[in-house]
C-alpha cells in the first residue's frame, strides 16, 4: 500500500512500471480503465494530484453527451501490479473515484455511492466491515460450441475428479501477490464450480477486492487457456454462483453484533440490523441480483435462499447466523450473486441495516427448521414472504422503496432502473429453444 505521491512514485520507479492503469467501474459493476505511460516525476504528479479528464457520456449510467467532461483520481492506497501481465509490460493499477470537472464527487460513480453511505457511520465511530464469498465456473467448450463445466465434481471434491486444482493453486498465488488473504478454496456443489475465500475487511476495501478478485480470476484463468464465468446460473439442473455477503458493525475493536448476555450471542444491534435487511430484502433483491439470470438461481432446490427469514444456521433461509461468536459474530445475507456491482450492493445492505437500527425493526423470531419443505399455506401461516422471482418483480420493489433509493441517490436510482427496464424488455421479446419445443405443434 502506498499513501503519499512520492512513495507511490519510488515504488512505481523499483517495480519497474511503465503502465499505469486508472481503473473504475460503470454501473453494472463492469471494470473500465485508462492506461498512460509512466512519465517524469512532474507528470506523474501532476496526475495524482489534478486528475485526469475522460469521456464520461461513453460510460453505462454516467452522463449525457452535453455534459460528458468527468475527471479520475486515483485513490493512492490501491495501488498494486498486475501478476498475470507479463513481467517486461510492468502495468501497474490505481482505483480512481470520479468527479466532476469543478471537483465536487460525481454522484453517478458506484465507489463514491458506498463512500457516502459509509460516512454515515463516521460521526458513531462504527466501521462495516464485510467479508464475501464470490462463486465462480471454470469452463470449457465442447466441439460444437457449447459452453459446459471443466469437470464433472462436486463440493470439496479431490483430484483427479476435481479438474480445478491446479487453477485454484494459481490463482491463490496471484491473488496473494495482489495482497489478498486467501482464506481456503475448494471446489463447490456443481460440477465445475469453485471458491476462493477470502478475509473480510472494511466495506470500501473489500468492494476494491471484489472488482479485482474478478478480473484477475479471469485474466489468469484466460493465459491457462480456459474461461470463468461469474453468470448466476450458467448450466441448468446444477446450483447457481451465490456472493453470500458476511457482514458486521464495528466500534474500535468491539463487535456491536456480539452479547454474550444474550441466549444466542447476538446483540439488539445485530436483530435491528438484521430487521432492516428483510424488510427491505425485495428492493435489495435488485441491486444484489441485478440480471434477468440470477433469477434462475433463487429458486427452491439448489440451497438458494428464497424465503425472507433468519435462522441460526438454517441454510434454508435468506439471513443465516454462522456459529461464531465474540469478534467473529456476523449475519450472513445469502441472496446477492457475483453478477453485482459491489459498491451498489454494500451500500444498499447498509442503508437497508441502518435503517434497521434507527426504527427497531424487529426481526421477528429466528427459523429453525427447512423452509424449502414448506407449503404455500404454511408459509403463510408462519408469515415468511418469499423474495422476488423475476428481475421484472425485483425493479418494482426497488421502484417503491425510498430508504434504498435515496441511500444510492438520485442519479444511481435513475440510471439504475433505466439499465433494468432496457435488460427485461430485451429479454422479455426473446424466443427460446425451450419455448419452440413445447409450443411448436401448438
Amino acid at each position: 500500500m502506498v499513501d503519499e505521491i512520492g512513495n507511490a512514485i519510488k515504488v512505481m520507479h523499483d517495480e519497474n512500471i511503465k503502465f499505469v492503469r486508472l481503473q473504475f467501474v460503470d454501473i453494472n459493476g463492469i471494470p473500465k480503465s485508462i492506461s498512460v505511460p509512466l512519465g517524469s516525476d512532474e507528470d506523474m504528479e501532476d496526475l495524482f494530484n489534478d486528475g485526469m479528464l475522460f469521456d464520461g457520456s461513453s460510460v453505462d449510467g454516467f452522463v449525457e453527451i452535453h455534459e460528458s467532461d468527468l475527471l479520475l483520481k486515483p485513490d493512492l492506497s490501491t495501488f498494486s501490479s498486475l501478476p498475470w501481465r507479463p513481467d517486461e509490460s510492468g502495468v501497474s493499477r490505481f482505483i480512481c473515484d470520479i468527479y466532476t470537472p469543478e471537483g465536487k464527487p460525481f454522484k453517478g460513480d458506484p465507489r463514491s455511492t458506498l463512500k457516502s453511505s459509509l460516512e454515515k457511520l463516521k460521526d458513531k465511530g462504527y466501521s462495516y466491515n464485510i467479508g464475501p464469498e464470490p462463486e465462480f465456473f471454470i469452463i470449457d467448450q465442447d466441439e460444437d460450441g457449447n459452453y459446459i463445466p471443466h469437470d464433472d465434481a462436486g463440493y470439496f471434491d479431490v483430484d483427479p475428479t476435481d479438474k480445478g486444482t491446479n487453477f485454484r493453486r494459481k490463482l491463490v498465488i496471484d491473488l496473494e501477490d495482489l495482497g489478498f488473504e486467501v482464506e481456503g478454496s475448494h471446489h463447490e456443489v456443481a460440477p465445475g464450480q469453485n471458491e476462493i475465500a477470502f478475509k473480510f475487511d472494511k466495506a470500501l476495501k473489500t468492494a476494491d477486492a471484489v472488482i479485482t478478485f474478478k478480473q484477475a480470476i479471469k485474466a489468469i484463468v484466460d493465459n491457462m487457456g480456459y474461461k470463468v464465468t461469474f453468470m448466476p446460473k450458467p448450466f441448468f439442473g446444477v446450483n447457481g454462483s451465490g456472493m453470500h455477503c458476511h457482514q458486521s458493525l464495528f466500534k474500535g475493536d468491539k463487535n456491536l453484533f456480539s452479547d454474550e448476555n444474550n441466549e444466542n450471542g447476538l446483540s439488539q444491534e445485530a436483530l435491528y440490523f438484521m430487521g432492516g435487511l428483510l424488510k427491505h430484502s425485495p428492493a435489495l433483491s435488485a441491486v444484489v441480483a441485478p440480471t434477468v439470470n440470477s433469477y434462475k438461481r433463487l429458486v427452491p432446490g439448489y440451497e438458494a435462499p428464497v424465503y425472507m427469514a433468519y435462522g441460526l444456521k438454517n441454510r434454508s433461509a435468506l439471513i443465516r447466523i454462522p456459529a461464531a461468536r465474540g469478534k467473529g459474530t456476523r449475519i450472513e445475507y445469502r441472496s446477492p450473486d457475483p453478477s453485482c456491482n459491489p459498491y451498489l450492493a454494500f451500500a444498499a445492505m447498509l442503508e437497508a441495516g441502518l435503517d434497521g437500527l434507527k426504527h427497531k425493526i424487529d426481526p421477528g423470531e429466528p427459523t429453525e427448521f427447512n423452509i424449502y419443505n414448506l407449503s404455500d399455506e404454511e408459509l403463510g401461516e408462519k408469515g415468511i414472504n418469499v423474495l422476488p422471482a423475476s428481475l421484472w418483480e425485483a425493479y418494482h420493489a426497488f421502484e417503491e422503496d425510498d430508504v434504498i433509493k435515496k441511500g444510492l441517490g438520485q442519479h444511481i436510482s435513475e440510471k439504475f432502473l433505466e439499465s433494468k427496464y432496457a435488460e427485461w424488455d430485451e429479454y422479455r421479446i426473446q424466443v427460446f429453444g425451450y419455448e419452440q419445443k413445447k409450443y411448436i405443434g401448438l
